[in-house]
C-alpha cells in the first residue's frame, strides 16, 4: 500500500466513525432527554421541603445521605399517596411506634415532598435498593401459594402489614388477624372502604379488586390464626 492510500484510509476511516460516534451520542442523548422526569413546581418546591427539614439527615435518596432511617428512593411505590401524607404530617397516627417525630408539615407541604418523592421514583436506578432477602421470599410460593395469598401479595399488602415476621412495620401485624373475631364479611367491607369501619385509617382502599379476588384475600385473612 503506498503512502497516499494509507493517508487516505486514515483520514476516511477516521471520519467515518467520527460520524458513526457523533449519530450515537445524539441518539444516546435524545433518549436520556425522553426518559427525565418532567421538573414540575411541585417536585421543585418538595424538593425544598426536603432540604428545610433536613431529611437527608436520617434518611437516603438514590444512596445518598444518612443510613439511619429507610431510603426513600423508591417509597411510593410501597406506601399510597395517602398513607405518605398522614406519615408525613404525623407519624404516629399512622404507626404509633414511629420513631420519625412530627416535623410540622402542613398539607401542601406534604404534598410537595410527595410529588418530589414521586420525580425520584421514576428515575431508573437499575434496582436499586434492593429488596430485603426476607421480602424477596415473602413472595414466592408459586404454585404452592392459595389464590388469596397471591391476591395479597400482588397488591403488595406486605409493604405495610408483616405476617409471622416477614413484611412492613407500618401497618398492623396480621400474624394472627383470623383470632379477632372479624368475619370474612367484616374484612371483605374493610379493604373496600377501611374509613368505614375503622374512622382515620391510613390504609387505602381498594375498590379495584374484583369480588372473587376480595372474597380470596378476606378468607386467607380470616386463617391466620
Amino acid at each position: 500500500m503506498s503512502n497516499k492510500a494509507a493517508r487516505n484510509l486514515f483520514i476516511f476511516g477516521s471520519l467515518f466513525f467520527f460520524v458513526i460516534f457523533l449519530g450515537l451520542t445524539f441518539d444516546t442523548m435524545k433518549q436520556i432527554d425522553g426518559r427525565a422526569p418532567e421538573v414540575t413546581k411541585e417536585v421543585d418546591d418538595g424538593k425544598q421541603v426536603w432540604h428545610k427539614y433536613d431529611c437527608i439527615g436520617c434518611h437516603t435518596i438514590l444512596g445518598n445521605g444518612s443510613y439511619f432511617a429507610p431510603d426513600m428512593t423508591k417509597v411510593v411505590e410501597k406506601k399510597p399517596a395517602g398513607y405518605l401524607k398522614k406519615f408525613l404530617m404525623d407519624p404516629k397516627s399512622t404507626n404509633k411506634n414511629a420513631t420519625m417525630p412530627k416535623l410540622g408539615l402542613s398539607s401542601k407541604e406534604a404534598d410537595d415532598m410527595i410529588a418530589f418523592l414521586t420525580w425520584i421514583s421514576k428515575i431508573d436506578t437499575n434496582g436499586w435498593p434492593p429488596k430485603p432477602i426476607l421480602a424477596q421470599a415473602a413472595g414466592v410460593g408459586g404454585a404452592q401459594q392459595t389464590r388469596g395469598q397471591q391476591v395479597y401479595q400482588s397488591q403488595g399488602c406486605s409493604n405495610c402489614h408483616s405476617i409471622n415476621g416477614i413484611g412492613g412495620t407500618s401497618g398492623p401485624d396480621l400474624t394472627k388477624v383470623g383470632a379477632a373475631g372479624k368475619d370474612a364479611e367484616w374484612h371483605m367491607k374493610h379493604l373496600k372502604d377501611p374509613n368505614s369501619l375503622v374512622p382515620g385509617s391510613a390504609m387505602p382502599p381498594y375498590p379495584s379488586l374484583s369480588d372473587s379476588d376480595l372474597k380470596e384475600l378476606a378468607a386467607y385473612l380470616v386463617s391466620l390464626k
